[in-house]
């Protein structure tokens, strides 16, 4: 009986090579976070005015520039498609501000809510909630588009200064942490109830392969390829949707200084990497490199 071969494609998308840069946006006060909404890219500086600036996804130009209140504290920012809102955290006032993308412009749009502890990472799950990690508390706390508190994740007690939570499409969350002189730096795999570690990448801080220094920000594909953000190494570490090391996808050679926070453009491949100054343990100078993955 003569048999069938059946060949079936699967389309996984593969980032087989180094970033190469394609644009540095300028140089100016320390940049807090990056992302984008359509034909724009978001940029929050630390600097009392003016704070997010908007430039062109294709050209790079600058747009436009908002506003927030409350000028000093600011410490990360995420944007939510579905809502056309971008999301600021401030680590001196405990809260986060929404800005409707639409009407912000007419300066109007503005929100705010109390997150009652110390932000840093912020991110958007598949519900258009958003995600706000807490180092100090251990925590991943959960809020609607409104700002009203969905519920509140402590973190396993080995999870220590949890800088960055993202939420898979099966629950889990990918959380990195560790931060300073803490014994362990890594990404971990973290169960939908945030009690249990599944799978971690990295372990005693240092420089090699499977080690970190910093780990201080993620971005996720659709493919839950992870970038990692391994500041005080100066580099972007790729992982596999398992958390096993793939490749360096952005060197030291390709940074003035170190990076900070990530975004990744699945649509452009393009990954763009925040590179601020420290000096004396203060922020300085930031920019914005944009790599093609």
């Amino acid at each position: 009986m003569p048999t069938t071969t059946i060949s079936v494609e699967i389309d996984v998308f593969l980032y087989c090579t180094v970033g190469q840069v394609v644009h540095t946006l300028p140089e100016g006060e320390p940049v807090r976070g990056v992302t984008s909404l359509a034909d724009e890219v978001y940029v929050l500086r630390e600097k009392e005015r003016d704070q997010v600036e908007v430039y062109d996804i294709i050209t790079y130009r600058l747009q436009r520039r908002l506003t927030v209140p409350n000028t000093r504290g600011f410490i990360g920012m995420t944007l939510c498609e579905h809502y056309r809102c971008v999301y600021i955290a401030n680590c001196n006032d405990n809260c986060i501000y929404g800005l409707d993308v639409d009407v912000h412009i007419q300066g109007v749009g503005k929100s705010w809510w109390s997150v009652k502890d110390k932000p840093w990472g912020l991110s958007v799950n598949a519900a258009h909630n958003v995600l706000v990690t807490c180092p100090d508390a251990r925590k991943i706390k959960e809020f609607s588009s409104h700002g009203n508190i969905l519920r509140e994740l402590t973190l396993p007690d080995d999870v220590i200064h949890p800088c960055q939570a993202i939420q898979t499409r099966t629950g889990e969350f990918i959380v990195s942490h560790g931060g300073g002189d803490d014994a362990v730096h890594r990404v971990c795999k973290i169960s939908p109830d945030g009690r249990h570690v599944i799978k971690s990448h990295g372990g005693q801080l240092g420089s090699g392969i499977g080690q970190y220094y910093g780990p201080l920000h993620l971005a996720v594909d659709d493919n839950e390829f992870v970038f990692v953000s391994d500041s005080l190494n100066r580099r972007v570490t790729l992982l596999s949707p398992t958390l096993d090391y793939v490749r360096q996808v952005v060197s030291s050679d390709d940074l003035k200084w170190l990076p900070t926070k990530l975004y990744l453009d699945v649509q452009r491949r393009r990954l763009y990497v925040t590179d601020n100054e420290c000096k004396n343990d203060e922020w300085t100078a930031g920019r914005v490199v944009v790599f093609s993955v």
